[in-house]
């Protein structure tokens, strides 16, 4: 699906399965490229519906102009990657990342026959179903019962920042935290005096206090000796939950000074929530979009830190994108196909899946998926993790050419 060319499918599945046990014996980021569960997955989710258009900008379509006079990025503003691609001024932080080629954007993410429901749409984004299929359990949730995560992991996956498991639905080994601020003094992996202040919307948290604090326990460092991350986070809750989670994965014991991962986990799910846009836009959404790049910088110096860049892919998500054409409230509503993020030190950054089209629009005004977002779940199943992606999707689809193995 890249522009300029796209990797037989070979490639991928020539891959062998990953084998229980076998992940956890490597140690160290360095060395030839091996899939397992020791390859961590850090899912990004943009809850309400992200504003692809507004995010990766078709600068160079005088439709885009058209159709949003009012809230579209002023050419001269946007941050050009090619002839006609630009991001929105607010990912600059990005940029690094993006010259290093260790961030990938596919456009045209989205899957047939549409539903515009923010439940259901997220209900298949979590499930990876179809449109007419009801599936009960998470995607991830089915990947882990189907190749188990091995037993010396801290978990199979933790969830910071939302009461909803979302693609670990009914796993057997998840741990979910709706103020990952608490966590982390329960378990010491940060201190009071590094702590920001909670914010008052994420008050909600697990309904007994010893659930908080056996989950701390599970996670609290063994040596007395803590290693404290140099790394700068960003204020507010969604800063809070990767701090909490980059603590996590620094909470073994240290070398020499150096961090050294005690017990697993092979998957996190983050959430920065409020991409609803229905009106007034152009400022919350250029808020929100700094608030994910200062995230996304943050992350990608904690993980270089930990040794664990080379060993991570982080992967944005959200049930769908917004519409193409502007509301009289200066926002937009529902859409469909949107363009999605993927960083890590084994990305091959650049480019990838379909333009959006402005002119070829369906017959409800919105943009055709050109990526299937099961294609995104293949690439971590297969390439990523070495498992049987078409048994935990029910279905056939081609992993994107996005890692460098």
């Amino acid at each position: 699906m890249k522009r300029r060319e796209f990797l037989a499918a070979s490639a991928a599945a020539g891959m062998a399965l990953w084998l229980p046990g076998a992940a956890h014996a490597r140690s160290g980021a360095a060395g030839p490229f091996e899939p397992g569960y020791d390859n961590l997955l850090i899912l990004v989710e943009l809850k309400g519906g992200n504003d692809g258009l507004n995010t990766v900008v078709p600068f160079a379509d005088p439709l885009y102009r058209r159709y949003r006079a009012n809230i579209g990025v002023r050419r001269d503003r946007a941050i050009q990657l090619d002839e006609r691609t630009a991001l929105h001024p607010a990912l600059a932080p990005l940029m690094p990342m993006w010259r290093a080629r260790r961030l990938a954007i596919v456009q045209g993410v989205g899957y047939a026959q549409p539903n515009l429901s923010h439940f259901r749409s997220t209900e298949i984004w979590d499930t990876a179903s179809r449109p007419d299929q009801y599936l009960r359990d998470g995607w991830l949730a089915r990947a882990f019962a189907n190749a188990p995560v091995p037993t010396s992991f801290a978990t199979d996956g933790l969830v910071l920042g939302s009461a909803e498991t979302g693609p670990l639905a009914n796993g057997e080994r998840v741990i979910t935290l709706v103020n990952p601020a608490r966590l982390a003094l329960a378990s010491r992996l940060i201190t009071p005096t590094s702590l920001d202040e909670p914010d008052p919307t994420l008050a909600r948290l697990l309904d007994v206090e010893r659930d908080i604090l056996k989950v701390a326990d599970r996670l609290r460092p063994r040596r007395s000796q803590q290693y404290a991350l140099k790394t700068v986070f960003p204020p507010g809750p969604f800063g809070t939950s990767i701090k909490t989670a980059m603590q996590v994965l620094a909470s073994g014991d240290t070398v020499q000074g150096v961090p050294v991962p005690g017990e697993g986990i092979a998957a996190i799910r983050l959430t920065l929530n409020g991409f609803d846009t229905h009106e007034n836009q152009p400022g919350r959404h250029a808020a929100l979009l700094h608030q994910f790049a200062a995230g996304m910088v943050a992350m990608r110096d904690a993980l270089v830190e930990l040794g664990r860049w080379d060993r991570t892919m982080i992967v944005t998500y959200a049930e769908f994108g917004r519409s193409v054409r502007e509301n009289p409230d200066r926002g937009t509503d529902h859409g469909t196909a949107c363009a999605h993020f993927v960083a890590g030190g084994r990305i091959a950054g650049g480019l990838y899946g379909q333009a959006p089209q402005l002119a070829r629009l369906d017959g409800d005004g919105n943009l055709p998926a050109g990526v299937d977002f099961r294609q995104l779940y293949a690439t971590v199943l297969g390439p990523w993790w070495g498992l049987d992606a078409q048994a935990v999707l029910q279905d056939r689809f081609q992993p994107l050419p996005v890692l460098r193995v």
